[in-house]
């Protein structure tokens, strides 16, 4: 038994609540107060905001990561670039970004390959809903924006333990304002690659590969820690926590599910719980695989490889998460897991020192994930998927290059020596994360 009480919000809107104990006959011929399209609106405008935060969560899941994968003696200097690549990506997104990304219209200068819609945000006239009529403009910004600094951040593990902070700044600002955006627009902003039906859901080419390009730039260019390949042989360099490792991927896990389920911009049921499905068992399969492929390849079931492995079924399902059955996202993200553990030992081979195997995952299995959508989806052509791949390899590889490069020979890019055997906790930041714990003081 309830009844229903009309009041009035801060909006002038009316609301009803309801109120035990009272006849169910006195609560009939209330007037709806709401129409459908506006209690729609509100959800889908709710959804995007929840994922925009849990998508904002996951930078604290690769500060997480990163540093518990990488020595005590640079710990601070991990957090301290996953601290300042968040802000860098949301504020150049607001100032440059979100223009290059989204030029609309009459605002492509070379059409569907380079356009700009304006410097700072600018609100549509006379629209408060963006895109497909989901949510606000507001709301598409928040969103969008937290992707930019992602692919900055996956730079920032493959680099760590060597590279000047300043440098890495600098970098950070130019391809976070400058190139991903640019090359995003190929696809979500209307380029040339959406033009011929290229599918990147959520990012495996947009974001992680566009990251992972970045990072072997990176890494190229800097070349190995010292200490790390002894007789042209690599030594494992470990990680200090793997606890901390372990809580980072579980984190970037849980923020995934607003990663990829916002992509669907909007909270349509069926839709995104198919999203979710595909995100859960795709980095679920990649967890086994990978751990299977440990214990093939090192003889031993390698956590640091297992949980590279999550992070793999992840990026692996990200382009296809809305356009595959659920069987196809287990082997896709099998498949995933599968090939990080030997990508991991490729790398190593060839002298391409990444303290935490960002190359295997966010590069390998982002290009793997979306060629999987041309294998998987009988919508999308593998042919033009790969178009893609290629596309995106010869605007980020080669504008990262260039970016370490002019660092490389103007202010430099790796710190000296004594600097990096002592730790950059100490020499870039004159502080240690660990500090008085003699434990650590080697590692």
């Amino acid at each position: 038994m309830f009844s229903r009480i009309k009041k009035m919000n801060r909006a002038g809107m009316t609301i009803v609540v309801f109120c035990a104990a009272l006849p169910l006959g006195a609560v009939e011929n209330v007037e709806a107060s709401v129409s459908a399209s506006e209690v729609l609106f509100t959800v889908n405008n709710l959804w995007m905001m929840i994922a925009a935060m849990l998508v904002f969560m996951m930078h604290l899941g690769f500060a997480a990561v990163e540093s518990g994968l990488s020595r005590a003696k640079n710990c601070t200097n991990i957090l301290f670039k996953n601290t300042m690549v968040p802000p860098i990506g949301i504020l150049t997104f607001a100032l440059v970004g979100f223009g290059l990304m989204y030029p609309q219209g009459d605002n492509w200068i070379l059409d569907g390959v380079f356009g700009f819609r304006g410097w700072w945000l600018q609100e549509p006239e006379g629209a408060a809903i963006a895109y497909n009529g989901s949510f606000t403009f507001w709301t598409d910004f928040l969103f969008q924006g937290m992707f930019a600094a992602t692919a900055a951040t996956i730079v920032s593990g493959a680099v760590a333990e060597r590279i000047k902070l300043n440098s890495f700044m600098v970098f950070t600002i130019i391809y976070a304002a400058l190139v991903y955006p640019v090359i995003g627009s190929w696809g979500w902003g209307g380029g040339f690659l959406d033009q011929a039906g290229f599918h990147d859901f959520a990012g495996s080419s947009f974001v992680h590969s566009v990251g992972g390009w970045g990072a072997l730039a990176g890494v190229l260019l800097l070349g190995p820690r010292i200490g790390k390949y002894y007789m042209g042989k690599p030594r494992p360099l470990m990680g200090h926590s793997m606890p901390l490792a372990t809580i980072g991927v579980f984190l970037l896990w849980f923020g995934w599910f607003g990663f990829n389920g916002g992509s669907q911009l909007n909270a349509d049921p069926e839709k995104v719980s198919l999203v979710l499905v595909n995100t859960a068992l795709g980095a679920s399969a990649g967890l086994v695989t990978a751990m299977l492929a440990g214990m093939i390849f090192l003889h031993k079931p390698d956590l640091s490889m297992t949980l590279n492995g999550c992070l793999a079924g992840l990026v692996g399902i990200t382009a296809a998460a809305d356009c595959v059955t659920p069987l196809a996202a287990v082997i896709i993200g099998g498949i995933a897991g599968g090939i990080v553990v030997p990508a991991v030992l490729f790398f190593d081979r060839i002298h391409a020192d990444d303290p935490v195997g960002a190359l295997s995952v966010h590069l390998v299995c982002g290009i793997w994930g979306t060629l999987a959508v041309g294998i998987f989806s009988e919508e999308y052509s593998l042919g033009i998927q790969l178009l893609g791949v290629g596309c995106v390899a010869l605007g980020a590889f080669p504008s990262a290059l260039a970016i370490f490069y002019v660092l490389k020979k103007t202010c430099g890019i790796r710190v000296p020596a004594e600097e990096e055997l002592r730790g950059l906790d100490l020499g870039e930041h004159g502080m240690e994360a660990y500090a008085g714990f003699q434990f650590f003081s080697n590692q």
